[in-house]
């Protein structure tokens, strides 16, 4: 999905009049929301066909990533001022707060009810939801307009064959990797994501069969504490200014790491009915939950500005798609490896229901993946974020000299210090910036 939106004239592209028409990000958005609103329904409908639910959610899984990958792009496009991206990306991540929590709060709900159509109201209420979303994000933002340069610097470009787009796919995806800024932060993403992935699939099992009189509701309730994360992004949108990412990882992790410290005390000193024990640890936990959230994807709308000065290329698209390309990736594997260790420890799902069903050395082995894999992605999550370099103050320097050379700037007349954060943040001496044409593939 990068491709189209950054090339929108090339094979295989949006047709030129509606590309033109509503831009190179949101022709995906209006088309995703249509396809969105036809498709999404679907789950919904009873069937007793494995291949109706994987055909329905194959189809959503490309309707997402039209959706997502534009999408992402439009905090870098809307605006270069640091603290109004913060603005922006803050504010799209309390509606994800938000939305999370209503996910988790119905599920618990639904958990309690013996309504045989309480999911099917469930998905007719999240349809409806998630299309006024999907509409509002649509027609109430706005993109880098498409110049008369642009439309004929890409008219008079050949079309490209589908081997051609593949192999040239494959090779920005491995340019991006280049940018150092983006590969810390990727890393870091990717890390505290998937521990997180492991955790919230490894939680219910956790609870309900390693901890004495636990109940089987209580995963989800303790997931509906996500709510907790809408005031939390919204603090976190104010210190992302003034404390910079590496201060709100740091905050992240510690708060994980020590939510997951009293989950295993609890199983350690083997406390009966911990119900409030875990209330409390979960707060804190989704108070972490929502800093790792919200973090990644505030700092991601400054990549492709490094990316910018490194190639002078416009390819927000194609870092948006990385990130949801490694993201999916390892969001898949993360849950197939925790289905893969529990079958390994000797669960059964069907004979063990409960702690007293569960075998003693099956639950020390289940708390055992569920606490080091957590705990280990999220410590070295907390490591690397001490090479995040990108916050207010470099990104003013970089976007400055970004500036300046857009006005004919020469290079040799650089400050030290934009010197200093242009090598730091792309890791590349600062004479091969800057290239003087773009560098780019068209």
């Amino acid at each position: 999905m990068d491709w189209p939106p950054d090339r929108p004239k090339k094979h295989p592209h949006p047709p030129t009049k509606l590309g033109q028409k509503f831009g190179r990000r949101h022709f995906f958005l209006v088309t995703g929301l249509i396809l969105f609103t036809c498709v999404f329904p679907l789950f919904w409908i009873s069937s007793t066909s494995w291949l109706y639910y994987l055909a329905v959610y194959v189809a959503m899984e490309i309707i997402i990533a039209m959706l997502i990958v534009p999408w992402e792009c439009l905090p870098t496009e809307m605006t270069r001022d640091y603290k109004e991206r913060t603005v922006l990306s803050g504010s799209r991540m309390v509606i994800s707060s938000t939305g999370t929590a209503i996910v988790f709060i119905i599920l618990a709900v639904l958990k309690q009810a013996n309504n045989p159509n309480a999911y099917l109201v469930a998905g007719i209420a999240w349809t409806i939801l998630f299309v006024i979303a999907i509409a509002i994000s649509t027609f109430g933002t706005w993109e880098r307009p498409i110049t008369d340069e642009f439309i004929e610097e890409h008219t008079n470009q050949p079309k490209v064959k589908i081997s051609d787009f593949i192999k040239n796919s494959i090779h920005e995806y491995a340019e991006t990797f280049h940018n150092k800024a983006f590969r810390t932060h990727l890393a870091v993403y990717l890390l505290s994501f998937t521990g997180k992935d492991l955790f919230s699939t490894l939680l219910p099992t956790f609870i309900v069969c390693c901890i004495t009189g636990a109940g089987e509701s209580w995963p989800w309730t303790l997931q509906a504490l996500s709510i907790v994360g809408i005031p939390v992004t919204i603090v976190a949108t104010k210190l992302m200014v003034v404390k910079g990412p590496r201060f709100i990882f740091r905050l992240s992790y510690i708060s994980i790491i020590a939510a997951m410290v009293v989950y295993i005390a609890v199983y350690l000193l083997n406390i009966h009915n911990p119900f409030w024990i875990f209330i409390i640890a979960s707060l804190v936990y989704q108070c972490g939950r929502a800093l790792l959230e919200f973090t990644p994807w505030n700092l991601f709308p400054f990549m492709p500005d490094v990316d910018y000065i490194m190639t002078r290329g416009d390819r927000a698209g194609l870092y948006a798609s990385v990130m949801t390309f490694f993201r999916k990736s390892t969001g898949a594997i993360a849950t197939w490896i925790a289905g893969i260790l529990l079958e390994f420890t000797g669960y059964n799902s069907a004979t063990m229901k409960n702690y007293e069903t569960t075998p003693a050395q099956v639950r020390f082995s289940i708390t055992l993946i569920f606490f080091l894999g957590t705990v280990m992605l999220i410590a070295y999550a907390l490591w690397l974020s001490r090479h995040i370099y990108l916050d207010a103050d470099t990104h003013a320097v970089l976007k400055s000299e970004i500036e300046r050379l857009e006005n004919g700037g020469d290079k040799k007349d650089v400050s030290d210090e934009a010197r200093l954060v242009c090598e730091e943040l792309t890791g590349h001496p600062y004479e091969s910036l800057w290239p003087e044409t773009s560098s780019v593939k068209k």
